[in-house]
C-alpha cells in the first residue's frame, strides 16, 4: 500500500512503475482525491475551530450584557453545527473513497524488473543440473500413481469434487516425507524458526499480505465466523509482526510453516484439470523473512537459496526464472520462480515463488522496526517464498524417479522418513 505524500513527491516515478506493470497513469487521479480530502479536512477543522472562539464569545456577550451580540453568535454556532455532519459525511465517503483506490494499486517494480506484459517476458536466471534420460517414455505422474493404485481422484470428486486427490499408503507416507524434509531442511541448517500458526484467519490479516480486497474470489471463505482459508502460510507469518515495533537487533525475523493451503482456482477454469499440479487443496512449506530496508534485497537472494538447496537435496533438475513486471504478483517488487523439470510433461513448472515486498505489506499491516541509533519507528521488509510446494515436489519426485515399470525410486535423502523403504510399487 502506497503512502498518498511519497505519490505527490514522486508522482512521475509512481506513474513510470505503473505503466511499466502495463497499467494506465494514476497520479492524477490519487491526488485530486487527496486535495478533495484534504479541503474537507480544513474546512471541518475552521468550523470546528470558529464554533469553539464563537461559544467564548457567546459568554463575553452574555457578561457584556449585548444580547443581540450574542443571539447573532448563537445563531452562527447553530449554523455550525446543522452544517458539519455533512461535510463530516463528505470527508467519511473520501477517505474511503482514497482508501478503495490505494489498497487496490500493486506494488510497484524494482529498477532491475525485466519490463514485460506476461510470462514471455521472464528471463531465465540459471539452471541446475540436466534433465534425466530413460530409455522409455515418461509416464505423467497421476498415471504412475493411478496405475499403482495409491493416488485416486474419482473417490476424491464423490467426496469433494474436481481439483481434489486421496493418496494412499506409501504415495501418502511419500508426501509426508517430503515435506518433513522440507521443514527439517529449513529449520535445521537455515536458520528459519518453525510456527505452527492458524490456517483461519480474519479479513485484516487477508488485506495485510495483499489477498483482499482483489483477489477475493480466489479465496475460500468459511461461515460462520466469517473467516478465509489461508491460501498461503505467507498470511499468518508475515501477520504475526502486524501492529507492532520490533527491535532492529532482533531482525531479521525468519519463519517456516508447513500447512495445508486452499485456493479457489478461480482463474484456473480449463488448466491443469487432471492431476495435481492445480488443487483447491494442498500443502506448502513457506519461507517468511521480516527485515530492516537494507537487509531486504540480499535476504532475497538468500531466500532462493533456501529454496533452491531443498530441490538440489532431492537431486532435481530445476531453473529459476526471474518475473518481469506483467507477470509478478500484485505485492511484489521481485519476484523469483524456481521451476523444476517434469519429463512426464516435458515441461518446467512452477514449484516455489520467492518475493521481495519492500515495505508494501508493513504499511498495510502496520508493522514497524525501532532504528538502533534512535529516532522514529520505520516500516520493515517483508519477504516470502515456497520452500516449497510439498504437492508439486511429490509430482516431480515420481515423474523424474519412475522406473519402466511403474515403479517408483525413492530419491536417498527420503529414505530415512520412509522407514527404509526404497521402491514404491504396486501393493
Amino acid at each position: 500500500m502506497y503512502d498518498v505524500k511519497w505519490i505527490r513527491e514522486n508522482s512521475g516515478l509512481f506513474d513510470q512503475g505503473r505503466v511499466r506493470r502495463g497499467l494506465e497513469p494514476l497520479a492524477a487521479t490519487i491526488l485530486e482525491l487527496d486535495e478533495s480530502r484534504r479541503a474537507l479536512v480544513a474546512r471541518l477543522q475552521a468550523s470546528q475551530e470558529r464554533r469553539n472562539a464563537a461559544s467564548k464569545e457567546i459568554g463575553a456577550a452574555k457578561q457584556a450584557k449585548d444580547e443581540a451580540r450574542a443571539q447573532a453568535l448563537m445563531a452562527e454556532v447553530n449554523a455550525l453545527k446543522a452544517s458539519m455532519p455533512a461535510d463530516e459525511e463528505a470527508l467519511r465517503l473520501a477517505d474511503k473513497a482514497l482508501y478503495d483506490q490505494l489498497i487496490s494499486i500493486p506494488n510497484l517494480p524494482l529498477d532491475e524488473v525485466p519490463t514485460g506484459a506476461d510470462e514471455h517476458g521472464n528471463v531465465e536466471h540459471h539452471r541446475h543440473g540436466v534433465a534425466r534420460a530413460y530409455t522409455f517414455a515418461p509416464k505423467e505422474h497421476f498415471e504412475l500413481g493411478e496405475a499403482l493404485g495409491l493416488m485416486d481422484f474419482e473417490i476424491a470428486a464423490k467426496l469433494s469434487g474436481s481439483r481434489f486427490v486421496v493418496l494412499q499408503k506409501s504415495l501418502a507416507r511419500l508426501e509426508r516425507a517430503i515435506g518433513q524434509y522440507f521443514i527439517d531442511k529449513h529449520t535445521g541448517e537455515h536458520g528459519y524458526t518453525e510456527v505452527a500458526a492458524p490456517l483461519l484467519v480474519r479479513d485484516d490479516a487477508m488485506i495485510g499480505t495483499a489477498q483482499l480486497p482483489k483477489f477475493a474470489e480466489d479465496q475460500f471463505r468459511v461461515q460462520p465466523g466469517d473467516f478465509w482459508l489461508i491460501p498461503t502460510a505467507e498470511v499468518s507469518l508475515t501477520n504475526l509482526v502486524r501492529d507492532a515495533i520490533t527491535a532492529e537487533e532482533e531482525l531479521p525475523l525468519r519463519y517456516t510453516a508447513l500447512t495445508h493451503c486452499f485456493r479457489a482456482e478461480a482463474g484456473a477454469a480449463g488448466r491443469d484439470t487432471r492431476g495435481m499440479i492445480r488443487q483447491h487443496q494442498f500443502q506448502k512449506v513457506e519461507l517468511v523473512s521480516i527485515t530492516t530496508p537494507e537487509q531486504s534485497r540480499a535476504e532475497h537472494e538468500r531466500m532462493l537459496a533456501c529454496a533452491e538447496a531443498v530441490l538440489k537435496g532431492l537431486d532435481l533438475h530445476y531453473r529459476v526464472m526471474t518475473l518481469c513486471t506483467g507477470d509478478m504478483g500484485f505485492a511484489s517488487q521481485k519476484t523469483y520462480d524456481i521451476e523444476v523439470w517434469l519429463p512426464g510433461q516435458g515441461l518446467f513448472r512452477e514449484i516455489s515463488s520467492c518475493s521481495v515486498c519492500g515495505d508494501f505489506q508493513a504499511r498495510r499491516m502496520n508493522a514497524r522496526t525501532r532504528p538502533k541509533s534512535g529516532g522514529a519507528p520505520r516500516f520493515v521488509h517483508t519477504l516470502n517464498g515456497s520452500g516449497v510446494a510439498v504437492g508439486r515436489a511429490l509430482v516431480a519426485v515420481m515423474e523424474n524417479y519412475q522406473n519402466e515399470d511403474g515403479s517408483i525410486t525413492v530419491p536417498d535423502v527420503l529414505v530415512p522418513y520412509m522407514g527404509g523403504l526404497r521402491r514404491i510399487e504396486r501393493q
